[in-house]
């Protein structure tokens, strides 16, 4: 299986902590929060629906307020949670006797 590149791990660690609340507005501000990251909403539709096409993200459109176009929400798939795993444990053992860079 390919590897993520790091704007896939970071897309998928938003919104794996967003949980149930994860879709554009939600998804950018996360991004900026926790990796100082400022993402254009085209750019982000584009990494997100090529994440869902590669099958790390469901779907889920709900119907949006005051009758406004619906929302679509995202969340990890089985192989996106996997796939997040396994980055995260590859970085833990790149990094595991590292010597300090201070």
């Amino acid at each position: 299986m390919k590897q993520l590149t790091r704007a896939d791990e970071m897309l998928l660690v938003a919104i794996h902590c967003l949980g149930e609340g994860a879709y554009s507005t939600t998804i950018l501000e996360e991004l900026k929060d926790r990796a100082d990251k400022k993402v254009t909403v085209g750019s982000l539709w584009v990494s997100l629906d090529g994440l869902a096409e590669r099958g790390f993200l469901r779907k889920k459109p709900r119907p949006g307020d005051s009758g406004g176009r619906p929302r679509v929400y995202y969340a990890l798939s089985p192989k996106g949670r996997r796939a997040l795993k396994r980055s995260r444990d590859m970085q833990a053992r790149l990094w595991e006797g590292v010597p300090s860079l201070d």
